[in-house]
């Protein structure tokens, strides 16, 4: 049920207000003080706060404006004895709901307080939800604990609270797609759109329609009017990943947009309006590629280039861990993991997860052992040189070129039988 607190110093007035209400269902709280008042707001989920104007340690009217500001899910109505014009408009400014004169506000108060618990009730909710997503899409999601990645999220925390338009370099599956999102869930556009789009995904007319929207009979095949990804963003953001992808002609369209805030949609005079938070990511070097130089300059305002996996490889066991937990209740074995910190990782964190989301389906136990590998798994590059990794990688090579056969292989290896024996063991052949 929803929950009202009366802040009232008036024993006997506060006592027959809170009984006309609990009698409607509502569950109440009093408080004869602002200060009591506050730490009743702190500690109880309350939907709205009736407040006289004149109590013992403040005014009721100047509360409503730090109740709006603590607990802004919370609706306040305001009751004087001596109601004045001035007090009705500066309460209503400060953000409460209604105000109400002693008197006639027995009569007036439920059908007011059915709708300002409607109100916060589906404001509490809203809050919620953002809460959810801000925790399922925001920094807390970025996992890793190196200097590089950490240095990448402090950017992005201190651009999120502007309105900047930012640009995320990085080779693909680095997470750039999670950084715009942290990026908008964190910023004061939370509760509009987050919008993305792989500028690499469609062709160069569909692209466009994508982007900016036809009307009906724009071009062939236009049986309808389409809503553009502009247009789906507004007031929120549009992530457009591979931007580098973007035909010349698009870009200089896309440049009108973020210059004047202005666009047409395809087939269409008529002037619409974005507001439009730009987050753009791309793998290639936008200053030496056949990008435009003036649209470059737009979007790269803030720029945060996203460290490839193999550039922060005390990370790997904590994003293993992770995506482990999110399918299934398996663990993982030393030997797998010794395996995957010294794969190169070309296709960073992305290759990572489909790695150990493969292991998962193939494992009949309980533990992702190094067999469950690919048989091509490649611990043999230039940047994964430890001697540990050679001499896994030799191991493998020399077990393969002998079909197997240990004993052959403990000999050319220039080690004893039980030696072998171990190494594969640690190893995890």
């Amino acid at each position: 049920m929803p929950a009202v607190l009366i802040i009232d110093d008036e024993l006997t007035l506060r006592g027959l207000l809170a009984r006309i209400i609990q009698l409607e269902g509502y569950h109440v709280f009093e408080a004869t003080t602002i200060k009591d008042g506050l730490k009743v707001l702190a500690r109880e989920n309350i939907q709205v706060v009736v407040s006289d104007v004149k109590l013992p340690d403040g005014n009721g009217v100047d509360l409503t404006a730090r109740i709006h500001a603590e607990f802004p899910g919370v609706e306040i109505i305001v009751i004087t004895a001596f109601g004045t014009i001035e007090d009705g408009v500066r309460a209503i400014k400060n953000g409460a709901f209604d105000y109400l004169t002693k008197g006639d506000h027995q009569e007036k108060i439920i059908p007011l307080l059915n709708k300002a618990s409607d109100k916060a009730l589906l404001q509490q909710k809203v809050m919620s939800l953002e809460s959810r997503l801000q925790k399922k899409f925001g920094f807390e999601n970025i996992i890793g604990t190196s200097a590089s990645i950490r240095s990448c999220q402090d950017l992005a925390m201190k651009v999120a609270a502007t309105d900047t338009n930012v640009l995320l370099l990085g080779e693909t599956g680095t997470g750039k797609e999670v950084f715009a999102q942290a990026i908008h869930y964190e910023s004061n556009r939370r509760s509009k759109p987050f919008v993305a789009l792989n500028c690499s995904a469609f062709p160069k007319d569909l692209l466009e329609s994508e982007l900016f929207g036809h009307t009906e009979g724009a071009f062939t095949g236009a049986m309808k009017s389409k809503r553009g990804l502009i247009e789906e963003a507004q007031d929120g953001t549009l992530f457009l990943d591979e931007i580098g992808e973007m035909p010349a002609d698009l870009q200089a369209k896309l440049l009108r947009v973020v210059e004047t805030r202005e666009y047409y949609k395809v087939g269409n005079p008529k002037v619409r309006h974005a507001n439009v938070r730009f987050i753009t990511a791309t793998n290639r070097d936008l200053q030496t590629d056949n990008f435009r130089q003036d649209l470059y300059y737009r979007f790269s305002v803030f720029t945060i280039q996203l460290p490839a996996l193999r550039e922060r490889r005390e990370d790997i066991q904590l994003l293993a861990e992770h995506f482990v937990r999110e399918m299934s209740n398996k663990t993982i074995t030393t030997p797998f993991l010794a395996a995957l910190k010294t794969h190169p990782w070309k296709g960073n964190i992305r290759e990572l997860k489909n790695i150990i989301e493969r292991s998962i389906i193939l494992s009949d136990g309980n533990e992702l052992t190094a067999d469950l590998l690919p048989a091509d798994f490649n611990t043999d590059e230039s940047d994964s040189l430890t001697l540990e990794a050679i001499e896994r990688q030799h191991i493998r090579k020399i077990l393969k070129a002998t079909d197997g056969n240990k004993a052959q292989a403990a000999k050319v290896l220039g080690i004893g039988l039980t030696t072998l024996y171990q190494k594969i063991k640690d190893y995890g052949f």
